[in-house]
């Protein structure tokens, strides 16, 4: 069992309350947390707030390779955490290390790039002989809020961009799974990071949460998880920065002239990986009927391949979502397609927070599966009559994050991308395909526009000063 403390500027907390995470699959204890107060969060900001001696972009590109290096050391059993707490399968939670060392390792690289410019005043006629030259400046002080899904990439995507970016950052991970966070700042105090450059807390959300987004010497909150605490968040934060990345509904669209053993791949692994756990994560199939039949039953085939048990074995595929209530709420969707005339083809069964993979064939438009997140390893298959049918469907939601099409046809690829009202259009690849560098983010529902990756995280935690000189 792993005992740790919430983290005040690189310190343990003084408090004697604790939070104990247990493993969804068999409730075991995964370890404990020492909760943080209102005087902590207090002491964090002002610790931030203080903080003056930034480090050189060479010490910040230091920091962040020495800590990917320890992870890259230290990979199975940060796994191995993730799994006990999160109830994520080995192969996700091994995956999710794999991805965060690609994110120290473009955050290391993009710490040296300086992306300043300069603008030359003498090119009109009220111009002068001058010259102005941009460049960046860290803020005082960013809060991070992350979600239980990816509980230790989330928490590099922020902590890392910030680093790089030379501002002072306070985490306050998800209460769900806290573990590997805590672990990772410890990774980073010990490359040398500034204590006072991170602090991670965990606590009663009025203590906590509520107070970083509230405080008015916060520049930015970046936060990660539903719509409902976003836009609580948006209406309560005040005058400062928001990145917000919230739900997502995202469709992979099927065509008649598709490869389908491709796309059925694609709507295995787009459904059923991290347990359906991802804002990316395939949410509807939209299938042209001429292909539909056969798409069907070769998915059918297919998830029959995805072994649902205990996350810490080696065969298991998709082990559970976050926990019961989440996997009796998925189990509750299923039920009102079925009422509504769906086809569970196969999988359905619960037991606990296990959900096994599910296949639902003849998905009405208007059920609750497909019009709202589905947080859960579904696979519901709308029917399509063709492109534009299936494009108007994709729109229709609230959501607008990410989609993949299945196309051999270039005309039909070049309308789904002009079309599709979302952050990100794949062609031939899940929703969620991405690298960790590249800029992420959706719009509607999913969020404000503002991207998310390294290199846009980065400008979200920094401002452009200008200044000039005579030339």
């Amino acid at each position: 069992m792993i005992q740790l403390r919430s983290l005040v500027a690189g310190s343990p907390v003084a408090g004697t309350d604790l939070l104990t995470i247990r493993s969804p699959f068999d409730g075991s204890v995964s370890g404990t947390v020492t909760l943080a107060t209102r005087a902590d969060t207090e002491a964090a900001i002002a610790a931030a707030l203080a903080f003056r001696d930034t480090p050189t972009r060479y010490q910040r590109s230091e920091i962040l390779e020495k800590t990917r290096v320890a992870l890259e050391s230290r990979r199975e059993e940060f796994a191995r955490t993730i799994t006990s707490e999160a109830g994520l399968a080995l192969r996700e939670a091994r995956y999710e290390v794999g991805r965060t060392i690609d994110v120290l390792r473009f955050a290391a690289l993009e710490t040296l790039r300086d992306d300043g410019q300069i603008f030359s005043c003498d090119i009109s006629a009220q111009g002068k002989a001058r010259k102005i030259f941009t460049t960046r400046e860290p803020l005082r002080c960013a809060v991070a809020i992350t979600p239980f899904n990816h509980p230790l990439n989330q928490v590099a995507h922020k902590v890392g961009p910030a680093i790089a970016s030379g501002t002072p950052i306070i985490l306050k991970p998800s209460e769900k799974t806290p573990l590997v966070a805590l672990k990772f700042a410890e990774l980073l105090y010990s490359a040398g990071l500034p204590p006072a450059m991170l602090s991670v807390l965990l606590g009663p959300t009025a203590e906590v949460a509520e107070l970083l987004v509230k405080h008015p010497e916060v520049e930015l909150v970046a936060f990660t998880g539903s719509v409902p605490v976003g836009k609580k968040i948006a209406a309560t934060a005040g005058y400062k920065k928001l990145v917000l990345e919230l739900g997502g509904n995202d469709p992979l669209i099927v065509l008649d002239d598709a490869n389908l053993d491709l796309a059925v791949t694609l709507a295995a692994e787009g459904s059923y990986r991290n347990s359906g756990q991802r804002c990316t994560a395939v949410k509807r199939i939209l299938v042209q009927e001429g292909i539909a039949a056969e798409f069907t039953r070769r998915l059918v085939e297919r998830t029959r391949e995805y072994v649902c048990g205990d996350p810490m074995n080696e065969a298991t595929k998709v082990g559970t979502v976050i926990d019961e209530p989440n996997a009796v709420y998925l189990e509750t969707v299923v039920r009102e397609a079925v009422a509504a005339g769906a086809k569970v083809l196969v999988g359905g069964e619960r037991r606990g927070a296990l959900l096994s993979p599910t296949v639902i064939a003849d998905v009405p438009r208007d059920c609750r599966m497909v019009v709202c997140e589905s947080f859960g390893p579904l696979a519901p298959i709308l029917r399509v009559r063709d492109l534009e049918d299936a494009l108007t469907l994709a729109n229709s939601t609230a959501y607008g994050l990410s989609s993949g099409v299945v196309t051999n046809n270039l005309e039909s690829a070049l309308k789904a991308i002009r079309t599709l009202r979302c952050g990100t259009v794949n062609i031939n690849e899940v929703p969620g395909f991405r690298v960790e560098n590249s800029p992420f983010g959706g719009i509607k529902d999913s969020g404000l526009g503002i991207k998310e990756g390294v290199i846009e995280a980065m400008k979200a935690y920094s401002y452009v000063k200008t200044f000039s000189l005579p030339w």
